[in-house]
């Protein structure tokens, strides 16, 4: 047989060594392929460990903001504690003056009243009493509408959860040092005495003509 034979490929003529000139080229460019998928699965090895390693860092980042959150968040509950008592140090101090003035005569106050109450526990921050009388003095940094409406429900109370008062006239009154939605005229309304926090001191805003309400 003659070794230079021809075959017939797509309307040309080739010879045996062509097609084993295709081949060979044919499985270099799989074994290249071969490599350069071998290169590429690694590449995607490596980058799924940076993943994992950068998933770990952002973890360990999330865990360290909740950390600094929670020591945020017991800084701000201790500054707030602290400010709330300078707050109720301040209206206390000058309570039985302002009292007096508006012919309530006050003989001693007391703040920071708790009492549990039908699974609750019930804080009024001053009380200023006499033998008859009593004033519940609710105090706030900011005074907001919803702060004087949740007092009232509470003061609604008193007498429940305080039963030495029950005999007594109770009034309420609160205190402020910054205002918000006209919640000043808001408890005025309501029959409250309102104290505003001025400095060093605190005053009654309530008219002389005010008649506080009965609770």
């Amino acid at each position: 047989m003659n070794s230079k034979m021809k075959t017939v490929k797509n309307g040309e003529t080739s010879s045996h060594e062509d097609i084993w000139k295709l081949i060979r080229e044919t499985t270099k460019l799989q074994k290249e392929a071969q490599k350069l998928f071998k290169e590429t699965d690694k590449q995607f090895k490596e980058t799924d460990k940076q993943f994992k390693e950068t998933d770990k860092q952002f973890k360990e980042t999330d865990k360290q903001f909740k950390e600094t959150d929670k020591k945020f968040d017991r800084l701000e509950g201790f500054f707030s504690s602290q400010w709330g008592k300078f707050m109720e140090s301040l209206v206390e101090g000058d309570l039985v003056k302002l009292l007096r003035e508006r012919n309530i005569n006050v003989e001693r106050t007391s703040s920071s009243n708790k009492f549990p109450y039908q699974g609750r526990e019930y804080e009024y921050d001053i009380l200023a009493v006499n033998k008859s009388e009593i004033v519940v003095v609710e105090v706030k940094t900011s005074l907001r509408v919803e702060d004087v409406k949740r007092f009232l429900e509470n003061l609604s109370l008193f007498r429940e959860v305080f039963k030495e008062y029950k005999d007594y006239r109770v009034y309420g009154a609160v205190a402020y040092l910054k205002v918000f939605e006209n919640a000043d005229k808001f408890a005025y309304r309501n029959g409250l005495f309102v104290i505003k926090a001025t400095g060093n001191s605190a005053v009654i805003t309530n008219s002389k003509e005010f008649e506080p309400g009965l609770f």
